[in-house]
């Protein structure tokens, strides 16, 4: 395992941030860490990375724990924090340089500050003072000096903040590279890009984890799916209640309905049933699965 957390915890006075999580991730998997504001995504974040010490628990990293190998741990793990600190008078290559001299990449620091460089597409603004650049190159260099001493594990707080929607495809391509060998952990707002990027998605509220999955699995669990059929002439809601593997129905405009239920392809079979031995006619059978927004939404409300 990459990372492996185990009742994870966080106390401010009476306040759990964190309450006993549980995760683990392998090497070669992206995971979109999601949750509203305050759920306790950065606060777990920034105890995976060693930047805050956890109440409870336990986190390795690698095979190192967090607590008592805290340098290993950062030697291993490139942070990308959600405030993304910079020294603003500091030039792009002079800040890099800054950032490997740290790493103690020696020798190999000038050619690495390079392919960083055209990695995380800085080229254009590589020769000027990080206080001069847009608020998507900033978050650019950010990304560039977590990934600078070629980590074993990622982890990115709201990476794409601020960028344009060309900046958004490039980095989201190049996230999507460095998945295939290092462990990506993301958090983010926008639900668009963790479908587009993340092969698993973690949702965390109120300091708990209330879903750990696929997209594809969140989408097709109950109720998360749904048909939409429109019929010839009026059905009672009652009718449609009763078919099997339906958790509820909800009426749009017209003879239209909406049925949702975790098994998509055996409520079409039951509809074509139901009209042929109901004599009813449907004009218009549409299977959907719900928005990972959608289901953010309901798990998190």
């Amino acid at each position: 395992m990459s990372i492996q957390v185990s009742q994870l915890s966080k106390t401010y006075g009476e306040q759990k941030a964190v309450d006993g999580i549980s995760f683990a991730l392998n090497k070669g998997e992206i995971v979109g860490f999601l949750g509203p504001n305050g759920a306790g995504k950065s606060t777990t974040m920034k105890m995976i990375t060693g930047y805050l010490p956890p109440s409870g628990g336990q986190a390795v990293v690698s095979g190192f724990d967090v607590a008592k190998e805290p340098l290993e741990v950062r030697r291993r793990v490139g942070y990308l924090p959600e405030a993304n600190p910079l020294y603003y008078d500091m030039y792009v290559k002079e800040f890099l340089g800054f950032a490997a001299s740290v790493h103690g990449l020696g020798k190999a620091a000038p050619e690495r500050i390079r392919n960083i460089i055209a990695l995380t597409g800085l080229e254009p603004e590589s020769k000027k003072k990080i206080g001069a650049l847009s608020k998507g190159y900033k978050q650019r260099v950010g990304l560039a000096q977590a990934l600078l001493h070629d980590p074993e594990v990622l982890i990115l707080d709201e990476p794409t903040s601020g960028l344009d929607p060309n900046q958004l495809a490039d980095i989201r391509q190049v996230i999507r590279a460095l998945g295939h060998n290092k462990t990506v952990i993301l958090s983010t707002h926008i639900m668009q890009e963790v479908e587009a990027m993340c092969s698993r998605v973690i949702i965390i509220n109120k300091g708990q984890i209330i879903a750990d999955d696929t997209v594809q699995n969140l989408q097709q669990q109950e109720g998360h799916g749904y048909i939409q059929v429109t019929f010839g002439e009026p059905v009672a809601a009652a009718e449609l209640e009763q078919l099997p593997e339906v958790v509820r129905v909800a009426p749009q405009e017209g003879n239209t309905w909406q049925l949702f239920t975790g098994n998509v392809e055996a409520v079409r079979k039951n509809l074509l049933q139901f009209a042929l031995l109901n004599n009813r006619n449907i004009l218009s059978l549409q299977s959907n699965s719900q928005s990972l927004e959608a289901i953010f939404r309901q798990l998190t409300k």
